[in-house]
């Protein structure tokens, strides 16, 4: 009813122009198999709408839009479409644009003398006032912009819009495409949900939970707004409030951390000059390759299959989990304390470039601004070009896939997981107060993770980040029963209060004890070490640190 009046409202079907689809609805429903659909559910949603769909009504009753090039003959009241018509108003729209239909009399447009095709009458025409379905005009974008600019090529790599594309731009661009040219205008389709506030909720003026871009680039940075971005999966709907763009706030941070800390430590380093090879890499080092290897590999086929969101979970936990709370922390020693020519020094420096290069290249594509300012930093080799924007990504050296190595370390990162326990145990009973302050024992039962731990003895000291390690038969630190539990005596009969022993949980059948190193502390480098003061000059140093300093 007329809200006026009150009066019932009549609906009345004006004339409509119509195409068929029935002459290229089979070359449709091959085209489509002929594309790559993302994600692939995308393939049979679209081949069930064009399968079923009916005449495509073409035409629109409004004021303005793409206007229907078809004229009226006053005399027959037949409509005129013929080539010369069709190519005459091309020309016009070439010439001035598609507003000259509405400018112009049809007497203006048609060739002076022009002729109905059906009954011979010259002059009296009337034009279409009718304008073109949008979906047909914007169906047609991939002929108007890709067959028109020279360096554009026909069909599109990829066509990227919202799940209910395929009902619309998706379908109508194939469509036309199929029915002009035989096939898909595009390799790929991508289809992403909508954007919805914190709760779910559709974004909407009147609930006031409309969030600007503007206002998030104006907060937080553009790269921050991007981050966010492929954060999420796009397939299903995708959430943002002020809590989430917080939480993304604080991985960008770590993300630009961890780059400003490798940069921080590359200052005098010309990989040109100072690169260490990799098979005189430590262990460690080349763990860390193998590491950045996998992340390169993982990421790369991410992008390959617009599979963002693993972009940035596999870049975050690499930053997070290997590289700060893990390798960084381990390398600070080398970094700092030794020698500026050291050769362990120059190693990690060597690791740290490749790690860097690798995320500023790998993180380019999503914060394009934080890549290309740490790319201006970034040591650079010969022949680099001079934005981060014109590389390629990162290739993986054949010799950083080390499996054996990976294996290894996985074992050792377990180990220093039920280490770690033991250490904040101690830190909490008040036996140490920071894990360089610990000697720790570790015992296992004989066999493989036995053999490891021996063959890196040396080295568990830095990994483990504490002041010595020893290995005791796996019967020697068990604590005696009824002991009061892990916390309690035992480990190689030292006094009960003294030590603290922890039963493995990552590592089954290990045992770790710890107990507070007796070794004074280096004033330079915080090493419990038994060789502080051994040089005279530098009594408060350890051997090492005096000869660094000397």
């Amino acid at each position: 009813h007329w809200w006026g009046c009150r009066q019932a409202v009549i609906f009345r079907g004006p004339p409509q122009g119509f195409a068929s689809v029935e002459g290229f609805r089979a070359p449709a429903l091959a085209a489509i198999d002929q594309v790559r659909w993302i994600p692939a559910w995308g393939r049979e949603r679209i081949r069930n709408m064009v399968a079923d769909r009916g005449d495509w009504c073409i035409s629109r009753q409004r004021a303005w839009g793409v206007p229907i090039p078809v004229f009226y003959c006053e005399t027959c009241q037949e409509p005129v479409i013929t080539d010369e018509s069709i190519r005459t108003v091309a020309d016009l729209f070439r010439r001035e644009g598609s507003n000259a239909w509405f400018l112009r009399e049809a007497k203006e447009i048609l060739p002076e003398g022009f002729a109905c095709p059906h009954c011979g009458a010259r002059g009296g025409f009337r034009k279409e006032t009718d304008i073109m379905d949008v979906w047909f005009d914007s169906g047609s974008s991939h002929a108007a912009v890709l067959e028109t600019r020279d360096e554009l090529t026909w069909p599109a790599d990829l066509y990227l819009e919202g799940s209910d594309q395929h009902r619309g731009w998706f379908q109508s661009s194939l469509l036309t495409a199929v029915a002009t040219r035989g096939r898909a205008p595009y390799r790929a389709v991508l289809t992403h949900g909508f954007v919805v506030d914190g709760e779910g909720r559709k974004m909407s003026k009147s609930l006031g939970n409309v969030v600007d871009p503007n206002d998030v680039i104006q907060r937080y940075g553009a790269d921050v707004l991007r981050l966010w971005a492929v954060s999420s999966d796009y397939r299903g709907d995708v959430r943002i409030s002020e809590d989430i763009l917080r939480q993304m706030a604080e991985v960008y941070k770590k993300i630009r951390n961890t780059l400003r800390f490798l940069l921080g430590n590359l200052g005098d380093f010309d990989p040109a000059r100072h690169a260490v090879a990799y098979a005189k890499l430590p262990e460690l080092d080349r763990w860390a390759l193998a590491r950045l290897a996998q992340l390169i590999e993982r990421v790369r086929h991410a992008y390959d299959e617009y599979q963002y969101h693993l972009v940035y979970q596999a870049i975050h936990n690499f930053c997070v989990i290997d590289l700060s709370a893990f390798y960084l922390d381990v390398l600070k020693d080398r970094l700092y304390a030794s020698r500026r020519d050291d050769p362990a020094r120059r190693a990690a420096q060597t690791v740290l470039y490749e790690v860097l290069r690798s995320l500023v290249l790998l993180l380019a594509p999503v914060l394009c601004h934080t890549a290309e300012e740490a790319w201006w930093h970034l040591p650079h080799r010969q022949g680099d070009p001079e934005s981060v924007h014109l590389c390629l990504m990162p290739e993986v050296p054949a010799e950083w896939r080390d499996e054996e190595v990976l294996r290894r370390y996985e074992r050792l990162l377990a180990v220093r997981d039920d280490v770690n326990r033991a250490l904040e145990q101690a830190r909490r009973e008040g036996l140490i107060g920071t894990p360089a302050e610990a000697r720790v024992t570790l015992a296992a039962p004989s066999g493989e993770l036995a053999a490891l731990l021996g063959r890196h003895l040396g080295d568990l000291p830095a990994l483990l980040l504490v002041s010595e390690v020893e290995l005791a038969p796996r019967e020697a630190a068990v604590p005696a029963a009824g002991d009061g539990g892990p916390s309690g005596g035992g480990g190689g009969g030292r006094p009960a209060g003294e030590a603290v022993t922890v039963e493995g949980s990552t590592v089954p059948g290990l045992t770790v004890t710890v107990t507070p190193s007796g070794n004074p502390r280096c004033a330079r480098c915080w090493r419990h070490v038994p060789d502080v003061g051994a040089d005279a000059r530098h009594p408060a140093l350890c051997r090492r640190c005096a000869e660094v300093v000397a």
